[in-house]
């Protein structure tokens, strides 16, 4: 037998996938909320010792700017198929908070919106975090509506700002889908009136 020793592999367990950790370390925070989990919660499911969790990471923090990442990229609400040039922006609109009622109530376990519920914790970092990308998606809608009718753009914004607010905060508190899409058609209507397209 050799006395040649096998070399350790340096860095994380080879099994471990940081893509699929922010995974689920949204489902996670979408679940609870980034103030009620943990570093030891995340490493727990993960099944990964603490060093591998702060050499991929590097924080709590750290693995929640991925998750807001993540999110933004694949697991909104397209916003860019939405907010289309080809229809009346009271449609696109409508057809935002309708998609918006769809995607908070799709899972009772995550209900609401990851960024939305963000913007609430406690933690000052993490929610000037969630707040920054609130705001990208609010800018969006300004433009967009800015695009046909300058006038209204800041007014309609905070309204469908707002309704998407409550909407999160309804599906987190047991609304259902048809609830929610109620409150959609009720704003929608709103939107139509102050649109006159």
């Amino acid at each position: 037998m050799s006395n040649t020793k096998i070399p350790r592999s340096r860095g994380r367990p080879r099994g471990f996938d940081t893509e699929q950790a922010v995974a689920v370390a949204a489902d996670l925070f979408r679940a609870r909320g980034f103030d009620a989990v943990s570093v030891a919660d995340v490493i727990d499911v993960l099944g990964i010792k603490p060093p591998s969790f702060y050499s991929a990471f590097g924080s709590k923090q750290g693995l929640y700017a991925r998750v807001l990442e993540r999110y933004a990229a694949m697991g909104a609400i397209p916003l860019d198929d939405i907010l289309r040039q080809d229809r009346p922006v009271a449609d696109n609109l409508t057809a935002l908070l309708d998609a918006a009622a769809h995607h908070y109530a799709a899972d009772p376990e995550t209900a609401g919106c990851l960024v939305v519920e963000g913007t609430r914790c406690n933690d000052a970092q993490a929610r000037e975090a969630a707040l920054a990308y609130n705001l990208a998606v609010e800018t969006q809608i300004r433009d967009h509506i800015a695009k046909r009718h300058a006038a209204e753009a800041a007014v309609l914004t905070d309204f469908v700002a707002t309704t998407l607010f409550g909407l999160s905060a309804k599906a987190r508190s047991g609304h259902r889908l048809d609830q929610l899409r109620t409150t959609a058609r009720l704003a929608s209507s709103a939107i139509r009136s102050a649109l006159m397209e």
